[in-house]
């Protein structure tokens, strides 16, 4: 698939809706397993992962709860990260809960390693981390998630939640956002 668009923007497939769908299921089947006799607590980074949130926690068996935060590093029309912007004060108490941290992306490693930290002071019982996308080669501070779908390339990727200036969260595909100049 390449999409031409008049904002001089090229979208080409990355990762198909089909493949998205059964590596989630993958990934499923091992958080089960992980987890199969405790309450998890789900703590989704937004916005990018909201869809990654709502596929993943449809097909996972423990008793479930569900928080969100706000956590931005990208800009407007930005490609690279920035200044990092966290707001988890709405989450509850995760004092000897299970958490899973649930993100869209593993690029820098700069909103998991802050994100970590925040939760991680909260004393839970355990604290892992799932994403959908990890840019491994990029990855700056040594943080690997425990779970993960896809290693992708350095290359600045679009649809099923992710972003370039508010734009292509709706595309069913993960896609590579290319600018033309």
């Amino acid at each position: 698939m390449k999409l031409e668009r008049a904002d001089s923007h090229r979208i080409d497939l990355l990762i198909p809706r089909e493949e998205i769908a059964s590596r989630i299921l993958e990934m499923a089947v091992r958080i089960n397993r992980d987890y199969e006799a405790r309450e998890l607590t789900i703590v989704g980074i937004m916005s990018g992962a909201i869809l990654f949130v709502a596929d993943l926690i449809r097909t996972l068996t423990p008793s479930i709860r569900l928080e969100t935060l706000n956590a931005s590093s990208y800009r407007g029309t930005e490609t690279t990260p920035g200044q990092l912007e966290l707001n988890a004060e709405t989450i509850p108490s995760l004092k000897d809960r299970h958490v899973l941290i649930v993100d869209d992306i593993l690029d820098t490693g700069q909103t998991l390693q802050a994100v970590t930290a925040d939760l991680a002071s909260r004393n839970p019982a355990s604290l892992k981390s799932a994403v959908l996308l990890w840019k491994s080669g990029r990855t700056e501070n040594g943080l690997t998630p425990d779970y993960f779908g896809f290693e992708i390339p350095d290359r600045f990727v679009v649809g099923y939640g992710l972003d370039h200036d508010g734009l292509y969260r709706n595309l069913s595909d993960i896609c590579v956002l290319t600018t033309d100049a």
